[in-house]
C-alpha cells in the first residue's frame, strides 16, 4: 500500500510541473508578442516622431558660477561687489562646414558689430600677406601644419581656406572664419568641452544672439560674476585681492574649485575665502543635433558667498589714506623746512572702547582691480620692484621701533613699581651718563643743554629721553617688558588680517634669539622706545587706546559681521574661531598678560602730560593743535633707525586721542624717515577733523567764530 501511494504521488507532482512549465511558456510567448508590438510601435508607426524627438533632447550641462559674497563698510557701502560679465562659447554641433563657416562668419560680424575682440592667433595676414611670427617659429609652425618650407603667407593662407571648405571668396570674410576655425584646429572643441571665442561682450549683444540663436548653432552665453573694486584704490590693503587659483592651490581644494576659479590671495579676500566663495549652480541645455538650443533650465541654484561687513567707515578711510599721503608728500618735499627722503607710512585710527578699527591706511597702496583676471607681467613686476613696498600692509605686517610714543609705557610701569612717583623730578643735564656710557637727551642734541627739572607728566609733555633713561635704569627691563606686554606691545592683536607681525620688547630671551649680548645699556634704550623694541602701528594704536580708556583690555577687530546667504548673521564666538584657526592664532592667545591693575593717580599723571603735548606751548605737538578747538592727548615720536639698505634714518610717530575728557578714537601715524614727530602730527588733524564733523562749512564758520573770540581774550 505505501508503495502504492509514493507512486500516486509521484505522479501528482509530475502533473503538477507540467502545468507550472505549461503557463511559463504561454506566459513568455505572450511577453514576446507585446515587445514584438511595442517594437514596432517604436521604430514603423511612430519612428519619425520619436527621432525628432530625440534629436531636441540632446543635454549639455553647464555650471552657474555663484557670486563672492561682498565686502561692505561699517554702513553699508559696498567695498567689494560682483558685475556680470558675458562670454561667447562655442560647442561642436552636427552641421557640415559650410554650416559651421556661415555660422562663425554671423558670430564674427556680430561681434565687430559691438567692437569686441574675438581670438585669433592665426599668424598670417592680409593686405598686403604676410606672416605674423619670427622666422625660427614659422618654419616650426610650417612643419606642424604639413606646409612646404618655402610656401607663401598668401599660398598658405588659401591651403587653410581649403583644408576648412571655406566657400566664401571675399577675402576679409574667409579671413574672419580661418581665424575661428584655427582656434578650434589648435584648441580643440567638442558636443562637451566648449572653445571661448569672446569674453567682455556687452548686453547689447547678449541680446542679439538670443534672440538669434538659429543662426549660431552650437553657440552658448556664459553668465558669470566679475570681481569689482568700487572704490579703485581704497582700502587695498584691508580688502586684499582675489584672483585665478593657483595650481598649487587647486591640488589641495580640487573638491570644492575648478581650475580656473578665483579665490582669496591676500587681505580680507583671502582671510574670509571660505564665507565669500558661494556655491556653485547647474543649468541643463536642451539642444537640437544641429546646435540650436531648444530650452533652458537650472537644476540647481547656485547661492551667492556670505557678505563680510568690516568695521571701517569709508569716508573716514578715505580722508585717512589722502592725509597721510599728502603728509609724506610735504615731508618729502621739505614742506616742514628740512626734506627727509620719504616714500612710506601708515595709520590707524581706532574706536579706544570696543578695539574696532575705523580706518586704516598703508602707503603707496595699489588697486586690486589689477589682479582681476590675472596681472600682467609688467605690473606685476612693478609692484614687487617698488622699494616703497606697496603690497605690504605696513600697519600690520611691519614693525619699527617706536621711539619717544612708547615713554608713556616707561612712566606707568615706573609709577606703578615705585622707583619714580607723580611728583618727583630729574634733573636732565643732557647727557645720561652711566655703566661707561653716555646717552643724550635730544634738547641736548638740538640746543647742547637739558631740560633741566621735570616731573614725570612734563617729562612726557617734553619728550626728555633724560628722565625715562633714569626711570627705566632705576626699575629694570622686567618690569618694563612686563607693562610692555599688558598693552599689547610685542604680541599680535588678533585682529583679522594675514601675516600680522608679532614685532618684539626688548629683553635679554629676545637678544639672545637675534644674537645681541644683553647689556644694562639696552635697558636704558628699551626705556626710550630705542634699541631692540618694535611694535606696529597697529599694536600702538591698541596700546594708546588702552591708554585712553583706563588702561582697559581690547579686543582689536576689523569685523562688524558676516551676513549668510540665509540673511542670518555668524555669532562672533563663531568668527573668532575661524580666524584663529585660518591664521594660527591659538599660540598668541594662549600667551596672556598678567593681570595688572593701573592705578587712577599714575594714569591721571600720563595722561596729564599726554595732554600738555598738545596744549601747552612747550609741548611738542603744541603748533599743530594750538587751534584744534577739540582737547587732544597726543605723544610725538622720532625713532632712530636703518633703512633695508642700512642707511640711518628717523622715522616719525605721532600718537593721540580725543575727546581728551571722553575719549572716542585713537590715531597712529607713521611714515618712514618721516624726521619728526610733529610732522606726522598735521594728518592726524585732518583726520580727526572728519572724526568729529569738522569739516562742514558750518562746523568750520563756527570754529573760526570760537578762535577770533579767544584771541580777545
Amino acid at each position: 500500500m505505501k508503495g502504492l501511494s509514493f507512486k500516486k504521488e509521484k505522479k501528482k507532482a509530475r502533473s503538477n510541473l507540467n502545468l507550472r512549465f505549461n503557463i511559463l511558456t504561454v506566459f513568455t510567448y505572450i511577453v514576446g508578442i507585446v515587445l514584438i508590438i511595442q517594437l514596432f510601435n517604436l521604430q514603423i508607426v511612430h519612428g519619425a516622431e520619436y527621432r525628432e524627438e530625440s534629436n531636441t533632447r540632446l543635454t549639455r550641462e553647464t555650471t552657474l558660477e555663484a557670486a563672492r559674497g561682498e565686502i561692505l563698510d561699517r554702513t553699508g557701502n559696498a567695498l567689494v561687489t560682483n558685475s556680470t560679465k558675458f562670454s561667447v562659447e562655442l560647442y561642436k554641433t552636427k552641421i557640415d562646414d559650410n554650416e559651421l563657416n556661415n555660422s562663425i562668419l554671423n558670430i564674427v560680424n556680430l561681434l565687430e558689430k559691438y567692437q569686441v575682440e574675438y581670438e585669433d592667433s592665426f599668424p598670417i595676414s592680409i593686405d598686403p600677406f604676410q606672416f605674423t611670427i619670427s622666422d625660427e617659429t614659422l618654419a616650426n609652425w610650417k612643419e606642424t601644419y604639413d606646409l612646404d618650407e618655402n610656401i607663401s603667407a598668401e599660398e598658405a593662407f588659401y591651403d587653410f581656406k581649403d583644408r576648412y571648405e571655406i566657400a566664401n571668396t571675399d577675402i576679409t570674410e574667409i579671413r574672419k572664419i580661418i581665424a575661428i576655425r584655427y582656434e578650434i584646429t589648435t584648441t580643440g572643441y567638442s558636443s562637451t568641452r566648449a572653445l571661448t571665442i569672446a569674453e567682455d561682450i556687452p548686453r547689447e549683444a547678449v541680446a542679439e544672439f538670443s534672440e538669434s540663436s538659429d543662426k549660431f548653432p552650437g553657440i552658448n552665453i556664459v553668465t558669470e560674476p566679475v570681481r569689482e573694486y568700487t572704490s579703485g584704490t581704497l582700502a587695498s590693503h584691508i580688502l586684499g585681492y582675489a584672483s585665478t587659483i593657483s595650481a598649487e592651490e587647486y591640488a589641495t581644494r580640487k573638491d570644492t574649485y575648478d581650475q580656473n576659479d578665483i579665490i582669496g590671495k591676500t587681505g580680507i579676500e583671502y582671510v574670509f575665502e571660505e564665507y565669500l566663495k558661494g556655491q556653485d549652480g547647474t543649468k541643463q541645455i536642451d539642444m537640437a543635433v544641429d546646435g540650436t538650443i531648444t530650452s533652458e533650465y537650472t537644476s540647481e541654484e547656485a547661492i551667492a558667498g556670505s557678505n563680510v561687513v568690516l568695521t571701517i567707515d569709508s569716508n573716514l578711510q578715505q580722508v585717512t589714506e589722502q592725509a597721510l599721503e599728502a603728509n609724506i608728500k610735504k615731508i618729502n618735499s621739505g614742506g616742514f623746512g628740512k626734506a627727509y627722503a620719504t616714500n612710506a607710512g601708515s595709520c590707524v585710527v581706532m574706536n579706544v572702547k570696543t578695539g574696532e578699527i575705523l580706518a586704516m591706511a598703508s602707503y603707496p597702496n595699489y588697486d586690486p582691480a589689477d589682479f582681476v583676471g590675472g596681472i600682467s607681467t609688467e605690473k606685476w613686476n612693478q609692484y614687487n620692484t617698488d622699494s616703497a613696498k606697496p603690497l605690504m600692509n605696513k600697519a600690520v605686517q611691519n614693525s619699527y621701533e617706536p621711539g619717544s610714543i612708547f615713554k608713556m609705557v616707561t612712566a606707568i610701569a615706573g609709577l606703578e613699581s615705585g622707583v619714580i612717583t607723580r611728583t618727583e623730578k630729574i634733573n636732565d643735564v643732557g647727557e645720561y651718563r652711566k655703566y661707561g656710557e653716555k646717552w643724550p637727551c635730544w634738547y641736548y642734541t638740538d640746543y647742547h643743554r637739558g631740560h633741566g627739572y621735570l616731573n614725570v607728566s612734563q617729562a612726557i609733555e617734553r619728550s626728555c629721553n633724560y628722565f625715562f633713561y633714569e626711570a627705566g635704569d632705576r626699575m629694570g627691563i622686567e618690569t618694563l617688558a612686563k607693562y610692555a606686554k599688558y598693552f599689547g606691545l610685542g604680541q599680535k592683536t588678533g585682529v583679522e588680517l594675514p601675516s600680522e607681525a608679532s614685532g618684539a620688547m626688548a629683553t635679554p630671551e629676545y637678544a639672545e634669539t637675534v644674537g645681541v649680548t644683553w647689556t644694562k645699556g639696552q635697558t636704558i634704550n628699551a626705556s626710550i622706545g630705542q634699541g631692540l623694541d618694535n611694535f606696529s602701528p597697529l599694536q600702538m594704536a591698541k596700546y594708546i587706546s588702552m591708554l585712553a580708556n583706563g588702561g582697559n583690555d581690547i579686543d582689536v577687530t576689523i569685523i562688524k559681521s558676516i551676513i549668510k546667504p540665509d540673511g542670518t548673521e555668524a555669532s562672533k564666538e563663531e568668527i573668532n574661531n575661524f580666524v584663529n584657526q585660518k591664521l594660527g592664532l591659538g599660540n598668541e592667545e594662549s600667551e596672556e598678560s598678567e593681570d595688572i591693575t593701573i592705578s587712577q593717580e599714575t594714569m591721571n599723571a600720563v595722561l596729564e602730560g599726554m595732554r600738555s603735548v598738545t596744549t601747552d606751548e612747550t609741548g611738542t605737538a603744541y603748533s599743530r593743535f594750538q587751534d584744534f578747538g577739540i582737547a587732544v592727548g597726543g605723544k610725538t615720536g622720532s625713532a632712530e633707525s636703518h633703512d633695508a639698505n642700512g642707511n640711518e634714518i628717523v622715522n616719525a610717530w605721532f600718537a593721540g586721542f580725543a575727546p581728551f575728557d571722553d575719549p572716542e578714537i585713537a590715531v597712529v601715524v607713521m611714515v618712514e624717515n618721516g624726521g619728526h614727530g610733529n610732522y606726522t602730527a598735521e594728518a592726524v588733524v585732518e583726520i580727526m577733523q572728519e572724526y568729529f564733523g569738522m569739516n562742514t562749512q558750518e562746523v568750520q564758520e563756527d570754529m573760526s567764530a570760537i578762535n577770533y573770540n579767544q584771541s580777545l581774550r
